[in-house]
């Protein structure tokens, strides 16, 4: 098992669905890894157009030798509209696989996808803008000289 540390940068979002009928609503995204949630500040006032500039980081144990061929490992992302009187509202969400970055960082020790824009949908999958957000893995310096066992490090130095 390779560990290392994912880190996703959030820049901002556009052409969002504005949830608000009075003024501009105040997003903030929710970005999930497996069971690890991140949430992002609210963009006060940003409306449609949220700038964010936030970075994030995610544990990540990464098998050696992936026995299920179609297990993926991705972000969820979902952004979401703060409301002060009431419930916050669904904006959008996007997925981002990162088996791929994953599977290239263990093997190189680091990599990463450069900022992109990706789609954000509605639960119906139609169209509610994009957003963007740059995604890289970096491997814990010395795992390939150490394997977990058990919650317990076993080095190759014979004692």
């Amino acid at each position: 098992m390779t560990r290392g540390t994912l880190e996703v940068l959030l820049v901002d979002a556009s052409k969002l669905k504005d949830t608000d009928f009075i003024g501009k609503m105040d997003p903030y995204v929710v970005i999930q890894f497996g069971n690890q949630k991140r949430k992002s500040t609210v963009a006060r006032g940003d409306g449609k157009a949220a700038l964010w500039n936030e970075k994030f980081t995610f544990d990540v144990e990464y098998p050696d030798n992936i026995k299920d061929e179609h297990q993926q490992y991705k972000l969820n992302i979902t952004i979401m509209d703060k409301d002060r009187f009431s419930r916050d509202d669904f904006v959008g969400e996007s997925t981002i696989y990162v088996t791929d970055v994953l599977s290239l960082g263990v093997k190189n020790g680091t990599s990463d996808i450069r900022t992109s824009k990706y789609r954000v949908v509605l639960q119906n999958k139609t169209y509610s803008g994009e957003i963007r957000m740059g995604v890289s893995f970096t491997r814990k310096k010395g795992d390939d000289e150490a394997k977990y066992l058990g919650g317990w490090k076993h080095t190759r130095n014979n004692y």
